[in-house]
């Protein structure tokens, strides 16, 4: 397996093991009768992204560290398989965005739009994880 390929499954397990987290912390505090959108989550998100973006930098140096082959290069074949993934996650931050703004035009509480924010970044992570994994493992065909 190609240390892109790994690093692809670690980033998408990454994004959403965190994101599963946070949503079950914020949701139990829901649960005694508090309206969702009143519940404390700003701490919460802030500390899931830290989280995130920490675990991914130490996950892909534990990567490099215990199979270093090929960890420091990249092929023409990573490269495409690389943009070909972040061009079809991205596709999710657009959606979440449109969402975001149309909440704030409708004045929805903050809780929804930096929920929906955060959800299209994890399902922007996710989906262009699995489009990586996928091109690696039935080949990738740039058109």
């Amino acid at each position: 397996m190609a240390f892109e390929e790994r690093w692809a499954w670690v980033q998408g397990a990454l994004a959403l093991g965190v994101y599963a987290v946070y949503a079950v912390v914020v949701l139990g505090r829901a649960g005694d009768g508090t309206p969702l959108a009143e519940v404390s989550y700003v701490p919460t998100l802030l500390v899931a992204v830290g989280l995130s973006i920490a675990a991914g930098i130490v996950s892909r140096i534990a990567i490099a560290a215990i199979r270093p082959e090929g960890s420091d290069r990249k092929d023409q074949r990573d490269r495409e398989i690389d943009r070909f993934g972040e061009y079809v996650g991205q596709s999710l931050v657009v959606v979440g965005g449109v969402a975001a703004l149309a909440m704030a035009l409708a004045e929805w509480p903050h809780f929804w739009i930096a929920n929906a924010l955060y959800l299209a970044f994890v399902l922007s992570a996710a989906l262009g994880s699995a489009a990586r994994i996928v091109a690696y493992r039935r080949g990738f065909h740039p058109w």
